[in-house]
């Protein structure tokens, strides 16, 4: 449960640290997955899809950390 206390009546800065709260939980990611039926090939697949990038993208940090 994601919850932020509101001080001096600041209420903009409530919703900024709100939304940068639920970015972190992957809340916005959830609901925009949620907003229409996947089916589970579908799925599979954006799955495998996101695995592949992630470790792209790991390997190329790892490159650019070690100097090759």
């Amino acid at each position: 449960m994601v919850s932020v206390n509101v001080r001096d009546n600041n209420v903009d800065q409530a919703l900024k640290v709100l939304k940068k709260k639920m970015q972190r939980e992957g809340i916005f990611r959830e609901m925009k997955l949620r907003r229409h039926y996947e089916k589970p090939s579908e799925k599979k697949a954006r799955e495998q899809s996101e695995s592949i990038r992630r470790s792209r993208k790991m390997e190329r940090k790892r490159r650019d950390r070690d100097g090759f």
